[in-house]
């Protein structure tokens, strides 16, 4: 499954996506659907000849030393496949946001003025492990009309060479341009710096990674970078929760996939519930594998807590590892939030009406939840489809990125011969 790839420069493939999303611009939605569930059917048929490919990237990570987190990131399993295809089929379904008309009204002189959304471009999106990746926001830009340039990590190298030699098939099989989809083809790391250099043909760069990834890019680059340094998530348990749900909450936004971004790593619990709810929970982390730290006040209720550092709070582990503290009320948990998190995803979990409208209200990151597990903060989970990833910064999207973030509009004015007096 081998992509057959005629040698080109950077330079060429920086062009080639160019003119394609000229083309994808104007495609039809019925064209890029097509070429969504061509290639969610050949992930299917294909499902073997990937998981074998992605054997060898499995073998190479161990070498690399990769952690297991990292490792369950890197590795293609059926479900997994299965999910992708899945989520290809369900961007097909999705309302296709290129051309819509918005906002229109006739101005006093008689113009009529309107907002039409249109797609970004080209987008280069610089990621590691994950080669599910490779498909999802493929798919995103395809169905918003951007052509994508896939830079991957070495690690997962012929998997997303597997993965794109069937967006080739997909696409030709449409009659799209298969430049719309692309992977550059090599891991030097030097091809990094020459393609951030080039503004005058990539529109958007998306790195998705770990912090010390997304600042080298954003240190490099000339062209806008959507950020996302880190994924530290808070849980705030508030002296009104119900303890039960409080518990399983924590347990699933830590341990459900502790290798992802919307992974819990700091507990905030209420003073006066602490004693009731730490024991327990603290046993349950640990039938689960789960390392805790804790802050002094914690530790008085459990001695056997490892003590948390400073440096703790800010951590996003990726990994079995949970930071706990003790606050004296929300206010304290909220500004342990604002010091210490990374604008991505906070919850609170109470029964006070008030307190979660006033933690709503107050708390500024990308996605703030109620009652509901941090693991929620996922472009699918929250109606978006297959996302291409999550921004942390306000401008120009703030949280999970979708179809129509990968959009922006441009006015567009109908007259009757007025002019401008």
């Amino acid at each position: 499954m081998a992509i057959s790839m005629k040698e080109i420069t950077l330079v060429e493939l920086a062009k080639g996506a160019r003119q394609a999303s000229l083309q994808l611009a104007s495609a039809s939605t019925e064209q890029k659907n097509q070429a969504l569930l061509c290639m969610a059917n050949l992930m299917v048929e294909n499902q073997q000849a990937l998981i074998d490919t992605n054997a060898k990237d499995l073998v190479y990570g161990k070498e690399k030393g990769l952690s297991p987190a990292m490792l369950e990131r890197l590795a293609l399993t059926p479900e997994r496949i299965a999910s992708t295809a899945d989520g290809l089929r369900e961007v097909a379904s999705f309302d296709d946001p290129v051309g819509e008309i918005s906002e229109t009204a006739t101005r006093p002189s008689g113009i009529e003025v309107s907002r039409m959304r249109i797609p970004l471009g080209v987008i280069l999106m610089i990621y590691e492990s994950r080669p599910n990746v490779t498909a999802d926001a493929a798919s995103l830009c395809l169905k918003s009309g951007n052509a994508i340039i896939l830079r991957g990590g070495s690690e997962a190298f012929n998997s997303n060479q597997a993965i794109v030699a069937l967006w080739y098939q997909a696409l030709e099989e449409v009659g799209l341009p298969t430049s719309s989809v692309q992977l550059v083809p090599t891991t030097d790391r030097e091809a990094v710096g020459e393609l951030l250099r080039m503004d005058e043909w990539i529109d958007l760069v998306i790195p998705r990674g770990g912090e010390g990834l997304i600042r080298s890019v954003a240190e490099q680059s000339r062209i806008p970078v959507i950020k996302h340094f880190k994924g530290v998530c808070n849980l705030y348990i508030d002296e009104s929760a119900d303890l039960n749900m409080a518990t399983e909450l924590a347990i699933n936004s830590k341990i459900s996939r502790p290798s992802v971004c919307n992974s819990l790593e700091n507990l905030l619990v209420h003073q006066s519930v602490a004693e009731h709810v730490l024991p327990s929970l603290i046993e349950k982390l640990k039938t689960h594998n789960v390392e805790v730290r804790g802050c002094e006040r914690t530790r008085q209720i459990v001695p056997d807590v490892i003590e948390a550092t400073e440096a703790d709070w800010y951590e996003e582990y990726v990994d079995f590892i949970l930071a706990i503290r003790v606050v004296d009320d929300m206010d304290m948990a909220i500004d342990h939030i604002n010091r210490y998190g990374s604008l991505h995803t906070e919850t609170i979990v109470t029964k006070d009406e008030s307190k979660s409208n006033e933690f709503l209200h107050r708390v500024n990151s990308s996605c703030v939840m109620v009652n509901a597990s941090t693991r929620f903060n996922d472009g699918g989970q929250l109606g978006l489809g297959a996302e291409i990833g999550i921004s942390t910064t306000k401008l120009h999207a703030f949280g999970p990125m979708g179809l129509r973030e990968l959009t922006t509009q441009k006015f567009i004015v109908k007259g009757n011969g007025e002019i401008r007096t």
